[in-house]
């Protein structure tokens, strides 16, 4: 829909590569930039891509599917400390070693391409109270590894940040805690960039403020936009202005 649109140009390309977007855009600077870091729906929904926990689905996880590597992959050639490695770092998972331990065992029996393998390692590792939980945390690591989305968010803060013009802001929505902690430290950062020991009495490391935070420092959705949209509830919006 919003091709037929004359002030809308959609540019296909990672977003944080933002000079080939803003070049393909023919744009120098911006006054506003919105990073929506949330998985589409319609990706959510679609079982060819392998972001959601379904029995009988390929691993896939890309989020763009020019790309070769997927969450197959890492199952298939990671070690075993990697895999533990992946688990806790984007997961945050409680038996990151004992699933990473039951999947290199399994995958020298056959190769694991499918989600139902994987649900039932997970299932076989974790107390059975809290096996659903590890099923997101374990997808949601695999996602983040395909696509280097953390990496990714941190290059896409500091290149918009540099392309904003002063007074433009940077709206940022992220859905889990891993991505708001990276964007709150961020404008926290760029807001007080000083490194200077505490000691001294003036700064003279010379760096500037390049934002400033808006208030309320986090935003929630409210209950009436829940119930329309119920994958809303976890959504966390953050406001930069450029100094």
């Amino acid at each position: 829909k919003l091709r037929h649109f004359a002030n809308i140009r959609l540019v296909h390309r990672e977003f944080d590569e933002t000079e080939d977007i803003l070049r393909q855009a023919e744009v120098e600077k911006v006054d506003g930039v919105l990073l929506d870091l949330g998985v589409s729906s319609h990706q959510i929904d679609a079982d060819e891509r392998g972001f959601a926990f379904r029995p009988g689905v390929a691993l896939d996880m890309r989020m763009d599917r020019g790309q070769s590597f997927t969450a197959a992959d890492i199952l298939a050639k990671y070690s075993e400390r990697e895999l533990t490695r992946v688990f806790r770092e984007y997961g945050e998972e409680r038996f990151a070693r004992r699933i990473a331990n039951k999947i290199v065992a399994a995958r020298a029996k056959q190769p694991l391409a499918l989600s139902d393998q994987l649900l039932e390692i997970i299932r076989q590792s974790v107390p059975g109270q809290m096996v659903v939980k590890s099923y997101a945390r374990i997808f949601q690591a695999l996602r983040i590894e395909v696509n280097q989305e953390l990496e990714r968010l941190k290059n896409a803060l500091h290149g918009w940040l540099e392309h904003l013009n002063p007074g433009g802001r940077m709206v940022v929505i992220s859905y889990h805690s891993l991505e708001d902690r990276i964007v709150k430290q961020f404008f926290k950062e760029q807001e007080n960039p000083c490194i200077c020991p505490p000691e001294f009495p003036v700064c003279v490391c010379g760096r500037k403020p390049q934002i400033r935070r808006i208030r309320p420092f986090l935003i929630r959705p409210e209950e009436d936009e829940i119930k329309d949209n119920p994958r809303a509830r976890s959504a966390k919006m953050r406001v930069g202005e450029k100094l």
